[in-house]
């Protein structure tokens, strides 16, 4: 429930948020691509490789694979692509079939990596079958009642307690603790709730006392220890064990098939009222409160507590989970749609990173490009930013390609593309299908990083200040002085972006005099003279703002 309100208070906030901060310059130089033309930086290069395959051999694949296609004629290139290749499958094969090393989930990310640069090798048909294997809540057998009533789902939810001990205030102390809502997804008792119900117990900041609890819906009075096996910030879901045998399991849903206008319920223990249930509709499907996808939003009433809460249809099928209300604000609810708690679940479940799930990322900005005319269309995702150094920038990704499929699935819309990269393990290859600016098509495959926590902030410092601030504001800058690094002029102009909203043009002056960030670096602020033509060339300063992750970014 505090998410919304932090993302909210964050806009009307952000220059007072600014305190204590430095002035931070951007790189002097950046990234380029690489031209490998002599034996000298082809061998300098299969060095890099080499090393780099001691701890990531599926990165260093593609390095290769990048290699060999940047230089042609050089044997040694194709060879050190050849043996990391056979290395690669030699991997797969023993986290597929052998007892000691075998892990689907690994061995799923080989494959696809592998067939990303070879496409003569054919993923195995079971194979995601496998990796979904043994993860609570996608291959289950789910619990199904007979004449089942909406009240009689009740029994499948929990209230999640953190105890944090005793809070003094003004001389006196109280119980310090934080309620919230989950629900079965396991018989042998693993729970879905939201992150910031259960951070002070992963936070390695919390330095205070945390005691994870559930208490069953049919036994208000017991407080059931649970752990947390799993968890995202970004899309604030949090897996639980607790050794229960659950009363009643819940089914994970497709919420695909939801639309505006119908009817959900939303379970949970709003201001630690157990069992409630609340009735209502979906009022929306696209809100933008999160960094990677849209949200919905509901009307059914939702409370301090129920986060964590399923929301369910009529016949008991999870569609989405309950994360944030708007406080004095009647029926404004948020939910994330369970598409995306299905795409994590493996990796919540089998997470080689202590637990917390990082999301993957290539280093780029785009918005969905859509068809002109009366009946427009979205037809894929248009790149305007790169970052230089990025997967994405060294992979051979342009400016103005429009992404149009990931391995093989379609992708319409920003959105399309945000959900695709969920369902692959960072430090996978996938394979990016490009419609060029020309109508041509073409393949790339590009390799998965981990996406930064304030991915702007990577862009301000990969690169030159004339061009991360397109991304960040909006406006591409040209250098109109040798001199002077401050000044410019507005080459280009992104609609829909901040620098539009201020009334910025191209071809109007811009002189930077200070750029700061906050001390989370989260936020950016940058004072700006300029002569806007809109006001007639009258001299004006202006304070840009800008938040340094949003959806646009992947």
């Amino acid at each position: 429930m505090k998410r919304l309100i932090f993302i909210l208070s964050v806009i009307f906030c952000f220059v007072l948020s600014l305190n204590s901060c430095a002035s931070v310059k951007p790189a002097d130089s950046v990234a380029s691509q690489p031209v490998f033309t002599h034996q000298d930086s082809v061998n300098e290069e299969i060095k890099n490789i080499n090393l780099i395959k001691e701890s990531d051999l599926v990165k260093a694949l593609w390095k290769s694979y990048i290699l060999k296609n940047n230089s042609e004629g050089f044997n040694d290139a194709q060879d050190n692509f050849n043996e990391i290749l056979e290395e690669c499958k030699k991997k797969f094969n023993l986290l597929l079939n052998s007892e000691e090393e075998k892990n689907n989930l690994e061995a799923f990310k080989f494959a696809l990596s592998i067939n990303a640069v070879d496409s003569t090798f054919a993923v195995p048909s079971n194979l995601e079958m496998l990796k979904k294997q043994a993860v609570p809540g996608l291959n289950n057998g789910i619990t199904f009642l007979e004449n089942k009533k909406v009240s009689q789902f009740i029994n499948g939810t929990v209230t999640v307690l953190v105890d944090k001990g005793i809070k003094i205030k003004n001389g006196i102390g109280s119980a310090d603790s934080v309620l919230g809502s989950g629900f079965f997804i396991s018989k042998n008792g693993y729970i879905i709730t939201n992150y910031h119900v259960v951070a002070d117990c992963v936070d390695p900041k919390y330095e205070g006392l945390s005691r994870l609890y559930i208490k069953l819906a049919n036994d208000e009075d017991t407080r059931i220890p649970a752990k947390v096996i799993g968890w995202d910030e970004v899309l604030d879901l949090a897996l639980l064990k607790t050794e229960v045998d659950a009363p009643y399991v819940f089914n994970l849903g497709s919420s695909e098939s939801l639309d505006v206008g119908d009817t959900v319920f939303a379970i949970g223990s709003p201001l630690g009222l157990e069992r409630t249930l609340t009735r209502g509709i979906i009022s929306a499907k696209d809100r933008k409160l999160f960094t990677c996808g849209n949200v919905f939003q509901l009307d059914a009433a939702v409370n301090s507590g129920n986060s964590g809460g399923p929301v369910i249809d009529s016949a008991g099928n999870v569609q989405a989970i309950v994360f944030a209300g708007v406080q004095n604000h009647q029926g404004l609810n948020f939910a994330i749609p369970v598409e995306y708690l299905k795409a994590q679940l493996p990796v919540l479940f089998n997470n080689s990173k202590g637990g917390k799930l990082v999301h993957p990322w290539i280093g780029a900005y785009g918005k969905t490009e859509k068809t002109v005319g009366v009946n427009a269309k979205n037809a894929g995702v248009k790149i305007f930013y790169l970052m230089p150094g990025g997967s994405g920038f060294c992979a051979g990704l342009k400016e103005d390609q429009i992404i149009v499929g990931l391995n093989g699935k379609n992708i319409y819309s920003l959105e399309d593309l945000q959900r695709g990269l969920m369902e692959f393990q960072n430090g996978t290859i996938v394979k990016f299908n490009i419609k060029n600016s020309d109508g041509t098509f073409q393949t790339i495959p590009v390799f998965l990083e981990d996406r930064p926590k304030n991915p702007g902030y990577e862009f301000y410092t990969h690169d030159l200040l004339c061009n991360s601030f397109y991304p960040l504001f909006g406006m591409k800058l040209t250098s109109v002085s040798d001199v002077s690094r401050k000044k410019f002029v507005v080459s280009k102009v992104m609609k829909g972006s901040a620098a539009e909203e201020y009334g910025l043009s191209v071809q109007d002056p811009v002189v930077i005099f200070k750029t700061d960030f906050n001390n989370e670096k989260t936020i950016l602020a940058v004072n700006v003279y300029t002569k806007k033509q809109k006001n007639g060339y009258i001299d004006v300063n202006v304070l840009l703002t800008a938040m340094l992750d949003s959806p646009y970014i992947f």
